[in-house]
């Protein structure tokens, strides 16, 4: 049956027309296969069911923004461009700064930076948006963040304390002119005020613009559980900037997609499949009673979600995981010595950590499928995976 829809939803993108995805042909060559999530293609992640729409934004108040930044073409000019870079935020809840939540990190391999992390470690909790970007970027995508914190809170630095922003990086350079920093502040600023909590553009966009993730274009993808009324009701949602793996790595469902994917023809400039070690974010947001240190167990887990899809975190791979609650308020400067917080039993942990390893796992594939083709500096190509031959590839493998 599986086999079936795929083949049917394949056809029918087919005889769509490409106008449907996002308009990249100047930097990424004609007649762009439309994109769709992997669960729309028939293949279904894990045992439990999604939240409505399907990604992080199921968790209720939580807000995503990006700003995506795409111009010039030709050969690389430092500091001037081809751009294909951009910045992805990720809003816990309205007023996080006087309403802070619980949350916990962890680091798989360290070959890459979130800032702030000391600090989310010592506190156990976060209390200003995160933002997503490229390596040479992270300073000025903090100041945007610092910028746009002192906005909304004048008394930041004065008469209120100072912050540290989390901001997480992957490297962008294969495709974007990382040493141009072309995110501004403006641009941070741009996508915290228009962040939302609807549907999430996936792929090709904001901080996922100018990723290359298992040999194909990556970039961001995001994915949600639901749990049973009996097991509390409560939602999982992750987010991923997906720039890590080999082509050979790559699994499916349990498939494995990037050994049976067929070499792709030796284009002038294209990418090589094979070589990348590259880096993942993963960020997880639940409406769970969770503290600091159950987060931070989570938050563990994604490396599971990471490993299903095929990665192994490379010498040179960079993969954070960052996980916040929603259920509970932390204030900002209570006035009296102690508040109350609801608490879940570890005892109860475990439909949550198959929860978040799942969501994790699709997110990841969501970014692939969602990601288009693009032509980046000196014309370096990232294909996007080609959905019909990721069918092909199934029906042989009689899923």
């Amino acid at each position: 049956m599986k086999s079936k829809r795929f083949r049917t939803s394949v056809l029918v993108l087919t005889m769509l027309c490409v106008a449907v995805a996002p308009d990249f042909r100047s930097h990424a060559g004609d007649g762009q296969e439309p994109r769709q999530r992997v669960r729309d293609l028939g293949i279904a992640i894990g045992s439990y069911p999604t939240g409505p729409l399907n990604a992080i934004t199921d968790v209720v108040g939580v807000k995503v923004g990006h700003a995506t930044l795409i111009s010039g073409e030709g050969a690389l000019k430092p500091s001037q461009g081809p751009v294909r870079t951009g910045v992805t935020v990720i809003v816990p809840r309205e007023d996080v700064w006087h309403k802070k939540v619980p949350a916990g990190a962890f680091v798989l391999n360290g070959t890459g930076e979130m800032t702030g992390l000391a600090w989310v470690a010592e506190s156990g909790f976060l209390e200003y948006p995160i933002a997503l970007t490229n390596t040479l970027n992270v300073p000025r995508v903090a100041n945007g963040v610092m910028s746009w914190m002192i906005k909304q809170y004048p008394e930041i630095g004065i008469t209120d304390d100072t912050l540290t922003p989390v901001v997480a990086e992957c490297d962008d350079g294969r495709l974007n002119d990382i040493q141009g920093r072309h995110v501004s502040e403006q641009d941070v600023m741009s996508a915290l005020d228009n962040a939302s909590s609807g549907p999430v553009k996936e792929g090709t966009v904001g901080a996922g613009t100018g990723m290359v993730s298992y040999g194909f274009k990556g970039g961001i993808g995001t994915a949600s559980r639901k749990l049973s009324d009996k097991e509390g009701s409560y939602t999982v949602g992750v987010l991923v900037n997906a720039n890590h793996g080999r082509r050979p790595e790559l699994v499916v469902s349990g498939v494995p997609v990037g050994k049976l994917y067929e070499p792709p023809q030796q284009v002038s400039g294209t990418l090589s499949p094979g070589q990348s070690e590259g880096s993942i974010i993963v960020v997880i947001a639940t409406d769970a009673p969770l503290d600091g240190r159950q987060l931070t167990r989570l938050a563990k887990r994604a490396a599971l979600g990471l490993a299903r899809a095929g990665s192994t975190a490379r010498h040179g791979s960079g993969d954070f995981m960052l996980a916040f609650s929603t259920a509970n308020v932390i204030p900002h400067y209570p006035k009296e010595p102690t508040y109350d917080l609801t608490h879940l039993s570890d005892t109860h942990l475990n439909p949550l950590i198959t929860a978040t390893v799942e969501a994790t796992e699709e997110a990841i594939l969501n970014a692939l499928t969602m990601a288009t083709t693009v032509v980046g500096r000196d014309g370096y190509r990232a294909e996007a995976i080609s959905l019909a031959r990721l069918h092909t590839i199934f029906d042989r493998y009689g899923r």
